[in-house]
């Protein structure tokens, strides 16, 4: 199986930029990851969409997701743009497709556009965003992925759902980025990314979860018609810097046993110390 990796960038929310005082060196900080990963084999950088950080709130820096992520296209030239994933809660639907639309023609057309139902119960609230329990937000969710596709393929959508709904906007320069969702529920998510999605992102890393949401994935792929093999199945796996290459390697190797075909590594550290970022382009990688 042909495999792809990705990178999430240093943006603070995982407290990654905590040792380095001035925010212009930290913004400086992401963007030479940025390049580091532009300049080598990865098909993708990313990140997250949060304001505050994590485990706890703390104050420190926290770059928001769709300003970095239009400068980071203009600061690399060759590497992917992603979100994992832009919170559904935090942009109004057609105006987060308005923003895709935009940044992809700044990144002439590199832009991985991530959409989630969001989770963060504490930054919500402290941003005054109405927080709903599971089920109001997946519904939320089902209707955004509906009018951002609209947005994304018709002159002037008209929407009238629960939670939104769209009178015509026109969405120029029309654009349709790779639209990626985030998230294994298995009665709407994965439904949905049968639908409408180019990439899902499951599991975590964990072997046993991949295999099961992406067994759902396949089974709605199938009623709605639905190629599985054009829908990038991705996971998350963390770093452990002990790691040799060799359990580099066999920790990707478990992932794509269960189905996986895209990788995207968050590595501890990789502001300060490129290294490991650059161990693993060189042989982690090539050895897929």
């Amino acid at each position: 199986m042909s495999v792809r990796f990705g990178v999430f960038v240093p943006q603070g929310w995982k407290m990654d930029l905590v040792e380095i005082a001035d925010p212009v060196e930290q913004y400086e900080a992401m963007t030479a990851v940025a390049k580091l990963a532009d300049a080598g084999p990865w098909d993708s950088i990313w990140l997250y969409d949060h304001f505050h950080t994590v485990p706890e709130p703390t104050i420190n820096s926290v770059f928001e997701v769709w300003t970095a992520t239009a400068t980071l296209a203009r600061d690399t030239s060759r590497v992917n743009i992603g979100q994992m994933v832009g919170c559904n809660g935090y942009r109004q639907p057609s105006l987060y497709a308005k923003i895709a639309s935009t940044v992809d023609v700044a990144s002439h057309g590199r832009l991985y556009a991530g959409l989630g139902a969001g989770w963060y119960e504490h930054e919500w609230k402290a941003y005054g965003y109405e927080w709903a329990d599971v089920p109001q937000r997946m519904a939320a969710f089902r209707e955004a992925v509906e009018i951002v596709h609209q947005m994304w393929t018709e002159e002037r959508p008209v929407f009238t759902g629960k939670h939104y709904r769209i009178d015509g906007p026109i969405n120029q320069p029309m654009r349709r980025p790779q639209l990626w969702l985030g998230g294994g529920g298995e009665k709407v998510t994965l439904k949905l990314v049968a639908q409408y999605a180019d990439g899902s992102n499951v599991g975590n890393g964990n072997p046993e979860i991949i295999r099961q949401k992406l067994a759902v994935l396949r089974e709605h792929c199938d009623r709605q018609g639905r190629d599985y093999s054009t829908i990038a199945k991705s996971t998350t796996v963390e770093v452990d810097l002990t790691w040799s290459t060799s359990q580099a390697i066999a920790k990707v190797e478990q992932v794509v046993e269960a189905g996986a075909d895209y990788v995207i590594f968050y590595i501890p550290r990789v502001a300060y110390d490129h290294e490991p970022l650059q161990r693993f382009a060189e042989e982690v990688l090539t050895q897929f």
